[in-house]
């Protein structure tokens, strides 16, 4: 063993804080491409070296890949030579008959995580996951060993936020900021960001920041953070001012905007219920999904019948009679408007922006993701689905903005 070669990177300065770090609970915020993966497979490396056992988790397939490619050249000579065992299936290295193991596995939430144990847990893109991989599974599964963990993430945008499985889209970022003031020294923060990174093409890099937005360039390369996206027509703070807990007095009017997938694949499916009084309007419930037209026409059925509600107005700019049909075939009779907007989105929802403004606009309870999309939209992008069923509900109980009806 002693004649057999460790394959071990150099980190880069900012990769070699956060691996010599004592911190019992480290979280990373990194820009993309800025090394933050293999950062991570040297720490469990030198972790297994000690006798560690490691557990690598990561929300899909395809991003085990580049961490695995690392474990595996680092210690291809003592594998070969059989003193450690090599599993690809299950994508672990292991010294036989001891605990002593680095394993790297997928994990979107608690269910996906359990059935292992861990001295070192490394949870990467762990601002897809769902909160209870940490908080229902992660953080007992350390318990009994005082384990490390490791929080590793790039600020999610709109965009990629939609594919996380928390409830709130927030979480990494607020986990970020308890470490930043913590002073025990069990937690610690680390950020870097894309050009921090020295192993790769800077010529690259700056092509690819030419194709992106200002916010995206913020949040994936510079590693920055926003509550309120630049330009954004909503604010949190006036989100959580004009928040309710009840409904102070009945409804007049209760309609379902519903914003379909432009395609049959399954994209997600905005779902908004909203109401109102004499004076406000309350958002009532998101219910949106990923689905076929014909599961997400249920859940518009059923959220229709739950509130009793009065309308379900429905975008048919894609798909046109489709939307109408699964809807009634899911429940006949169904009372159903379809719009067309006869000017761009930005006009669309800039009046329905000046309600909130006006503070006559309250959701009910939190909705996050909805409310993550409305505060990361800023005019001139592509809008996304809950925020377009939102804006259509809205209009239609308020009379304000432009639309076109086709019956």
């Amino acid at each position: 063993m002693l004649n057999l070669t460790i394959q071990l990177r150099q980190p880069h300065p900012k990769q070699e804080q956060f691996i010599l770090s004592t911190a019992k609970r480290k979280v990373i915020k990194a820009g993309r491409r800025a090394g933050k993966t293999v950062g991570a497979a040297e720490l469990s490396i030198k972790g297994f070296l000690l006798g560690k056992r490691v557990l690598y988790a990561t929300p899909t397939e395809d991003q085990i890949s580049s961490f695995w490619f690392e474990i595996k050249q680092a210690l291809q000579e003592p594998i070969d030579a059989g003193i450690y065992i090599k599993n690809e299936t299950m994508h672990y290295v292991e010294l036989a008959g001891t605990k002593q193991r680095i394993r790297a596995k997928t994990a979107y939430n608690a269910d996906t995580l359990r059935g292992d144990f861990a001295d070192i847990l490394i949870l990467d893109e762990f601002q897809l996951m769902a909160e209870d991989t940490w908080d229902v599974v992660g953080a007992p599964m350390l318990a009994d060993n005082d384990g490390d963990a490791v929080f590793i993430y790039t600020p999610p945008g709109l965009h990629s936020s939609g594919r996380s499985k928390a409830t709130d889209p927030l979480h990494a970022m607020k986990m970020f900021k308890k470490a930043q003031q913590d002073t025990t020294g069990r937690w610690e923060a680390f950020k870097f960001t894309s050009y921090d990174n020295p192993y790769i093409s800077k010529t690259a890099l700056d092509e690819l920041v030419m194709d992106m937005t200002s916010q995206s360039y913020q949040m994936e390369i510079m590693a920055e953070e926003f509550e309120d996206a630049p330009g954004a027509l909503w604010k949190r703070s006036n989100l959580d001012s004009n928040r309710v807990r009840y409904l102070p007095e009945t409804l007049r009017r209760i309609v379902i905007g519903v914003d379909p997938s432009g395609s049959t694949t399954g994209d997600e499916c905005g779902i908004i219920a909203a109401g109102r009084t004499s004076k406000d309007y309350f958002v009532l419930k998101d219910v949106s999904l990923q689905a076929s037209p014909q599961l997400w026409a249920e859940a518009v059925v059923k959220v229709y019948r739950e509130l009793e509600a009065n309308l379900i107005i429905a975008e048919a700019n894609y798909g046109g009679e489709m939307v109408r049909s699964v809807l009634r075939q899911a429940a006949p009779g169904l009372p159903i408007r379809l719009v067309h907007a006869s000017r761009g989105k930005e006009i669309r929802a800039e009046p329905v922006a000046a309600l909130y403004e006006q503070n006559r606009v309250h959701h009910l309870g939190l909705l996050p993701k909805l409310e993550n999309e409305m505060c990361y939209w800023t005019p001139g992008d592509k809008s996304p689905n809950r925020m377009d069923a939102l804006v259509w509900a809205l209009v239609e109980l308020s009379n304000v903005g432009v639309i076109k009806s086709i019956g």
